[in-house]
């Protein structure tokens, strides 16, 4: 019983640091990291469930939180975080197969919701698919390199930053 509780406080200490952590990269680089135009270094934790079931809430909270205090508006609110969410999900459902496949999940959830977003909430009439490329160009830059990059300066030490931590 006290390992359960050992983890379950672990695993509630990890999402907490992991959503500070988003929300001060996602506030510090304001910005950068909202509009049709947008590089979210945020983004790059979104390879996290890699290593932690405990990164999937952290993300979601942080985005959510991040986007609040970057003053997004309700729908971006709501239906931002719900694709880092599902972007976080996906990271995790593929993090027993290869490596590379980590961002690909955050990529495609954001590159599809974000111009969505921006076009229906903020209306920004911008052809959808310029949106899409420059919202997915971004998160390639966030995701695919910034975070593949944190990818392997963690894994060298994932045994010792990640411990398991229970769902």
């Amino acid at each position: 019983m006290k390992e359960f509780k050992e983890n379950k406080v672990l695993f509630m200490a990890q999402a907490a640091m992991i959503a500070a952590i988003y929300v001060v990269l996602t506030v510090l680089f304001a910005p950068i990291s909202f509009g049709e135009v947008q590089v979210r270094f945020a983004e790059a934790l979104t390879i996290l469930p890699f290593f932690t079931p405990a990164a999937i809430p952290g993300l979601f909270i942080g985005c959510l939180f991040g986007n609040i205090y970057g003053g997004a508006i309700l729908p971006d609110i709501i239906f931002g975080s719900l694709a880092t969410l599902v972007g976080a999900l996906i990271t995790y459902m593929l993090r027993n197969r290869n490596k590379f496949l980590a961002p690909v999940g955050p990529i495609a959830a954001n590159t599809i919701v974000v111009p969505l977003v921006l076009r229906y909430a903020y209306g920004i009439t911008l052809p959808l698919w310029m949106m899409c490329l420059s919202v997915g160009i971004g998160e390639v830059l966030s995701c695919g390199v910034l975070g593949m990059i944190l990818l392997f300066a963690l894994a060298k030490y994932k045994n010792v930053i990640f411990k398991k931590a229970a769902v």
